[in-house]
């Protein structure tokens, strides 16, 4: 499901979704899909602009405690909450 939107970036978290990736990630989309590393913004996958990079990086900072709970919801299955946009 989707999690927040703002300045046409998309950010998703999907249920039981630790396979691949075993760090706690999402997924954003923007143009192409990227997949983003949740504790330090670091990319496993995919890219987009640097100027959309850097709000990314930034919501990421502001709101790492609730992506980690967010994580936590959707790989045990359950629905992640949403989270406050980029202003």
């Amino acid at each position: 499901p989707a999690i927040s939107m703002f300045y046409g970036i998309i950010i998703y978290m999907y249920f039981m979704d630790n396979k691949q990736h075993k760090t706690p990630h999402i997924h954003v989309k923007y143009q192409e899909y990227e997949i983003v590393a949740i504790p330090d913004g670091d990319v496993l996958e995919g890219s987009i602009p640097n100027a959309k990079m850097k709000l990314l990086q930034a919501w990421i900072e502001l709101h790492k405690d609730e992506l980690v709970a967010d994580w936590e919801l959707a790989v045990s299955g359950q629905h992640p909450y949403k989270i406050e946009p980029l202003r």
